[in-house]
């Protein structure tokens, strides 16, 4: 049996810690799961062979749900691949869009198509059962799975309909040296930045984004301890229609016109992190000029 599943990277409009409303949107920074698997009833246990690289616990625990989840509770042998270029730990949902590529391919090796909520759902149980995020992240692995903008309510993992998005922006990528610690090492001082989250999400949920992403980075850079406030005006006059923090950082995203790309990209200090713009990622079954 073989399953494929993808999905990709997402940047953070709202950060979910301060009060459980999140938004991410998906970006072109694609994952790649493949699975092989056999059927072995003389197996204690499962006997799946982790290519170099990909060994991890979020990756054996996700094999494990899905497994559970999909497998009926057969035990199997075989071999699972993934090739990811998001970066780890930068606040570009590595682990959301890992872990959904991984249920999606062990679904498909059982000839299962669950629906993105579904994997969504699974993959953030999983982040928050291992300690990996204090949330879930439900809509970073949305926004993974099912590409689009994902606006949720990740303490009750439901989504919420987003307003509409201007996906002919392009993103520039600042990726800064450096990376940050688990969301549940800061949930209890992000928890102190309430109001302020609380304004974020509503912003968001009027589909005022450069408010909303304002708005979070403010509250992020208090929290985190960054810096960007004047890179971030610079941005602006160079043509970003809106920018900030993603995640935890330390990324800091731009979205700007796709003329403006390149001049936004040269503000950015190269010498100090990799600077990359890659484009936005539509939801599933959504073509360009529909919104």
């Amino acid at each position: 049996m073989r399953g494929v599943g993808t999905s990709s990277g997402a940047v953070t409009i709202v950060n979910a810690l301060p009060t459980g409303v999140g938004c991410a949107v998906a970006v072109a920074l694609p994952v790649h799961a493949e699975i092989e698997l056999h059927a072995d009833p003389a197996l204690n246990s499962q006997r799946i062979r982790l290519e170099r690289g990909s060994d991890s616990t979020l990756v054996r625990e996700t094999l494990a749900v899905g497994l559970s989840r999909y497998g009926s509770g057969g035990q199997y042998s075989g071999a699972l691949r993934i090739e990811s270029i998001v970066p780890v730990a930068k606040g570009l949902k590595s682990s959301s869009a890992v872990s959904g590529a991984v249920l999606r391919a062990v679904a498909g090796a059982f000839h299962q198509s669950p629906g993105p909520e579904e994997i969504a759902r699974l993959a953030a149980e999983v982040a928050q059962q291992i300690g990996l995020s204090a949330t879930g992240a439900f809509d970073d692995c949305l926004a993974a799975v099912r590409g689009g903008v994902a606006l949720t309510d990740n303490s009750r993992r439901t989504s919420l309909q987003p307003a509409p998005f201007d996906f002919d922006l392009r993103v520039v990528l600042w990726i800064p040296r450096g990376s940050h610690a688990p969301s549940t090492t800061w949930s209890e001082r992000f928890r102190t930045e309430i109001s302020a989250g609380q304004a974020s999400a509503e912003a968001a949920r009027a589909g005022h984004w450069a408010e909303a992403m304002t708005l979070n980075t403010e509250l992020v850079e208090r929290v985190m301890d960054y810096d960007y406030g004047a890179l971030r005006s610079e941005l602006a006059r160079n043509g970003a229609v809106m920018s900030g923090v993603s995640g935890m950082g330390p990324t800091l995203a731009a979205f700007v016109p796709p003329p403006n790309a390149a001049s936004v990209a040269l503000h950015l200090p190269s010498d100090l992190g990799v600077v990359k713009i890659v484009e936005l990622r539509r939801a599933e079954g959504v073509v360009a000029g529909v919104p």
